[in-house]
């Protein structure tokens, strides 16, 4: 049940990014968002993590500032399965665009979670 829960929080805040930030256009139905929202998860779970770890001295040395960079290249990932899926047109493949969406996306993510119950 968790998994659904972090899907639906994950469709919603890409929804909220896209609503947001003009370059950030996410043309599909409510079934294309939770696929992207799928695809974001799995890239979260899977490719993040590793991404952390090798990025560990700049994170350190930036104080964890760094994290906001991988979050945009977890965005520009996502854009880019989603895109050759034909689930997207292209929506955050540029830095600036995926910097902003990954900084809506972990905000809404983060209220979300802490206002709405756990899905348990």
């Amino acid at each position: 049940m968790r998994i659904v829960w972090r899907l639906i929080l994950n469709a919603a805040a890409i929804w909220v990014a896209a609503a947001l930030i003009s370059n950030f256009d996410f043309d599909g139905d409510w079934v294309d968002l939770a696929i992207v929202a799928a695809i974001f998860g799995l890239v979260n779970a899977f490719i993040r993590p590793i991404a952390k770890l090798l990025t560990l001295p700049i994170n350190l040395v930036t104080l964890g500032l760094f994290t906001f960079v991988i979050n945009a290249f977890m965005v520009m990932i996502t854009a880019a399965v989603a895109d050759s899926l034909s689930l997207g047109d292209g929506f955050g493949q540029q830095f600036v665009t995926a910097f902003l969406a990954a900084i809506v996306i972990s905000i809404v993510s983060a209220v979300l979670s802490w206002v709405l119950p756990d899905g348990d």
